[in-house]
């Protein structure tokens, strides 16, 4: 509960500064790779009918996301009513991690510090397509911290300690959209 609590309020303090800097060039072109944006939303869910949890878990890709999800208490706030703009790693983006991290993260006593890596992929508030990011250089504040978004040549997601590539974008939820990154993106520190 303490979790939708945040994530209704940093949504309601972001998504207008946010959607305000996204409004712009929505007819510009980007790079998306359809036929995977096709694969892992599948025929059922083209019409968003499953919430960002089950979207991706039909998806079949995403299995460490989902267990980090898990263990760090955030699976009820993913399903729940949002909307939601998630940055999703693949579970090849988590094991391209240095060794040792996903399992160290995934421990009790590093709930918090799982925490915060997920909702480094989270911007609460709003639904994000990728026609919104097209052609501009922007900030977008996620549920922890800043990204830089760089959308000139497909979509490039830089935080302090990593940078992510947009593979797959708009893939729809009932509640939010997913856009599938290839790398996991880290807080500084």
């Amino acid at each position: 509960m303490k979790f939708a609590t945040l994530v209704i309020s940093a949504g309601l303090l972001a998504a207008p500064a946010f959607a305000d800097t996204c409004s712009s060039k929505k007819d510009a072109t980007h790079r998306v790779d359809a036929s995977y944006t096709t694969a892992i939303a599948g025929e059922g869910y083209t019409k968003a009918k499953a919430d960002i949890v089950d979207t991706a878990a039909a998806a079949g890709s995403f299995s460490t996301l989902l267990a980090a999800a898990e263990a760090a208490g955030l699976v009820g706030a993913l399903k729940g009513d949002g909307p939601l703009t998630v940055f999703a790693p693949t579970d090849e983006a988590f094991a391209a991690l240095p060794a040792g991290t996903v399992e160290t993260l995934l421990m009790p006593e590093n709930k918090d510090a799982l925490a915060g890596v997920l909702k480094l992929h989270v911007i609460a508030g709003s639904k994000v397509k990728s026609g919104d990011l097209a052609g501009q250089t922007i900030t977008a504040t996620t549920l922890n911290g800043d990204l830089n978004v760089d959308g000139t040549d497909g979509v490039v997601l830089t935080a302090p300690g990593s940078t992510a590539t947009v593979v797959a974008a708009d893939v729809a939820a009932s509640n939010g959209i997913i856009h599938v990154i290839d790398t996991v993106l880290l807080p500084a520190g």
